[in-house]
This record gives C-alpha cells, sequence and structure tokens, in this order.
C-alpha cells in the first residue's frame, strides 16, 4: 500500500515563494511516475506538474512554466514542487499524485495524498 503525504502549504503573499512535499512510503518514488495537481473552489481539479521515473524527464502546466519546478529526493522518499512568484490564480489544494502512467491527466495516476492548502493573498 502507498500512502503520499502532503506538507508545506499556506498562506503566502502574492510574488513569494512556497515549497510543497509530498511524502512518500510503501513504495520508493524513484520508480514512480509523480505528479501534483491542484483545485480550486468551483473548479474541477488540474494539472500542474508532473515527473517521470524513467528518465526524469519533467512536465508542467502551462501556467506554472517558468516559476514552478518539480523535484525529488529518492533518498528522502520525497518530492517537491517549488513554487515561486506566486500568484493569487495559484491558490487552492494542492494534490500529490504518483503510480500509473503518470501524465497531466489525474485518472492516469493510482495514489493520491489529502492535499495541501495555498492561499495567495493579493
Amino acid at each position: 500500500q502507498v500512502q503520499l503525504e502532503e506538507s508545506g502549504g499556506g498562506l503566502v503573499q502574492a510574488g513569494g515563494s512556497l515549497r510543497l512535499s509530498c511524502a512518500a512510503s510503501g513504495r520508493s518514488v524513484s520508480i514512480l511516475n509523480m505528479g501534483w495537481f491542484r483545485q480550486a473552489p468551483g473548479k474541477e481539479r488540474e494539472f500542474v506538474a508532473a515527473i517521470r521515473w524513467s528518465d526524469d524527464s519533467t512536465h508542467y502546466a502551462d501556467s506554472v512554466k517558468g516559476r514552478f519546478t518539480i523535484s525529488r529526493d529518492n533518498a528522502k522518499n520525497t518530492v517537491y514542487l517549488q513554487m515561486n512568484s506566486l500568484k493569487h490564480e495559484d491558490m487552492g489544494v494542492y494534490y500529490c499524485a504518483g503510480g500509473g502512467s503518470g501524465s497531466y491527466v489525474s485518472r492516469a495516476y493510482i495514489y493520491w495524498g489529502q492535499g495541501t492548502q495555498v492561499t495567495v493573498s493579493s
């Protein structure tokens, strides 16, 4: 059984930074495709970023390219999402996802965390 636990969310001013962490247990993140999604109130869950286990390639939603960075630390079995230059529209619950074929589609992932709230003040 794989469990994912997010942390690092909080309140930040627009233009600020946060780093989200996703700690995995039950399987190594080095052999899992991992992704981050977010969901704003009243909106559908949307893709943010992904990293593939096979070649460490990364993929980002256009809305976050150049501002967010996904990475992983295999020794800590943790995946990170560094978020810089945060905007009001980045606000929402951020979910860590893992396993499956990975991609920008949520149904491609098997395991999900409970989410962590990111609030961006103007």
